[in-house]
């Protein structure tokens, strides 16, 4: 079994579903939170940096381990940020959505952020970022 391969499912199983990102709403919902954000990935970062997460995202992007995350505290740093209205949108329940963007975001942004940093976006460089990782989640 590859790296990517390990990473899927580790994503995958970190919310009960399977290594096929592709039919996990939920990794669906990751992307397309995170493609919504004002200023994208950077803007998703200084949002739950300035929301106390600081610490925990730094390690996300960093290329060492991953600090955990609890629904709560994601749910507190992402207050007013639209979380509620799309999580309605994906008709789920958002206390436990909000555990499993807990268990799913670090690898998320931990994906997008390879050289750990957060890179500059370009035209499409989100999209394109967002893209691959779901390819490779759904490959």
């Amino acid at each position: 079994m590859g790296l990517l391969d390990q990473i899927a499912g580790a994503i995958g199983g970190a919310v009960g579903g399977t290594s096929g990102g592709g039919d996990n709403p939920l990794l669906q919902m990751v992307m397309q939170f995170i493609r919504q954000q004002p200023g994208g990935l950077q803007g998703l970062v200084e949002s739950l940096t300035k929301g106390g997460l600081g610490e925990q995202v730094a390690s996300w992007v960093s290329q060492g381990q991953n600090l955990p995350v609890s629904g709560g505290q994601l749910a507190a740093a992402l207050q007013g940020g639209g979380i509620g209205d799309l999580l309605k949108g994906f008709g789920m329940d958002s206390p436990d959505a909000m555990d499993g963007l807990a268990k799913m975001l670090p690898d998320v942004v931990n994906q997008l952020t390879p050289n750990g940093r957060v890179e500059a976006e370009t035209a499409g460089g989100l999209e394109s970022q967002l893209g691959g990782l779901l390819g490779k989640l759904t490959g």
